[in-house]
């Protein structure tokens, strides 16, 4: 009789561990019957007022997608598109499998995965909506610090993928390009990371590559949200929406290598151990930008980051900061690129963020080290009610 390797291994292990199979599924049994939740299990909602992925607390990946209508891609194909996208990412987000998944074993760990679609400028001229175009919505203006690149820049159809594990978030990505690649063609994609999930929580802000902690000050309550982050229109159609900057920035990493503590600190304006203003003794306290040091200076440099990034002096979140880390290691020149995926999530962006991105670019130290090459912007609608699909009030 022809034994199979199969039947081999198996036999093998049955009889070089038979006795301990009764413990060993004992001990599954238990842990099966526990009530400690299973890893990855947590699940964040996709239907209501507003689309998730903006006020949930960041999660440790991310994947933000850029695409380009095909030509002839009318209104209603777009429609279409946004049903197909909407009903799968419904579907991953609770930890079942898209329509036709490929991997469904891959979709059961939702690890609070979100799923987040935005609508670039040309979107709407493309589809002939350009009477529902947002009135702010449009490219950036330029600043001179920035050295923008086509590869990184621009796109009608943003697709946000977040979640706490990177298996996850590769292939929800994957099965929604599925399902819009008869619609679009691919024009970037950024991959990030952070080195701890983000919080509302006091002590569990993430840091950048710089070693910097990132996001501090950011709209935290509902009532911060709705002031700062959520859009009252107009258009009618964008009501509960939010509009969204994504800019990538290339850090010189090996050139920061060289920077003592000290001036790191003054480059950014906070302490390195705790993310204090160098006014203050905790990462939460509001920092002096009138305070003066021994020598008659200001503490706080009036070129350092914190005080560039309040242009008007106010106090307090401006717009949601949410920054991802990238990394693609070293060029054939062993130079590293690598950097930030900054995104400013702003009811209003050029009321918000545009006075904030252009005191910085006007004078900085930290742009010494930083250099922006890519940048987009996108509406993203409000979410959809249950049985109901993002964009529905646009292009129904």
């Amino acid at each position: 009789m022809t034994i199979s390797r199969r039947q081999f291994v198996t036999g093998a292990a049955l009889g070089v561990g038979g006795i301990a199979v009764g413990a060993a599924g004992a001990t599954a049994v238990a842990a099966s019957q526990s009530a400690e939740p299973v890893a990855g299990a947590q699940v964040e909602p996709f239907y209501g007022a507003h689309q998730s992925g903006v006020a949930t607390p960041a999660q440790a990946y991310a994947v933000f997608a850029a695409y380009d209508l095909r030509p002839g891609v009318t209104r209603e194909d777009a429609a279409r598109m946004m049903r197909l996208l909407s009903d799968d990412a419904a579907r991953l987000t609770q930890g079942r499998p898209a329509l036709g998944d490929t991997e469904p074993e891959l979709a059961a760990a939702a690890s609070r995965l979100t799923v987040t679609f935005g609508f670039g400028p040309a979107f709407f001229d493309r589809l002939g909506l350009a009477d529902q175009r947002p009135p702010w919505l449009r490219q950036l203006p330029g600043f001179e610090i920035d050295a923008l690149e086509d590869r990184w820049s621009g796109g009608d159809l943003l697709i946000q993928v977040c979640a706490d594990d990177p298996i996850t978030v590769s292939h929800a990505q994957r099965m929604l390009w599925k399902d819009a690649r008869a619609f679009v063609s691919a024009r970037w994609r950024q991959d990030g990371f952070l080195n701890a999930r983000g919080s509302a929580e006091p002590g569990t802000t993430p840091r950048n590559l710089l070693g910097q902690v990132d996001g501090t000050v950011n709209p935290r309550s509902p009532e911060d949200f709705d002031a700062l982050v959520w859009s009252d229109g107009p258009p009618s159609w964008f009501a509960g929406g939010t509009m969204l900057a994504v800019r990538r920035i290339r850090m010189d990493l090996d050139r920061w290598d060289r920077v003592d503590r000290p001036d790191r600190e003054q480059t950014i304006g906070r302490t390195l151990d705790t993310g204090a203003p160098l006014t203050g003794t905790g990462e939460f306290d509001e920092p002096d930008l009138q305070a003066l040091g021994p020598n008659g200076f200001p503490v706080i440099s009036d070129f350092a980051h914190i005080r560039r990034a309040r242009p008007s002096g106010v106090l307090g979140p401006q717009f949601l900061r949410r920054g991802y880390n990238y990394d693609l290691g070293e060029d054939t020149m062993g130079v590293t690129d690598a950097g930030h995926i900054f995104t400013a999530y702003a009811a209003d962006l050029e009321t918000q963020f545009v006075p904030v991105q252009q005191a910085l670019s006007d004078i900085d130290l930290l742009n010494q080290w930083t250099k922006p090459i890519g940048s987009a912007v996108f509406a993203l609608p409000p979410g959809a009610p249950e049985g109901g699909w993002v964009g529905q009030v646009l292009l129904a």
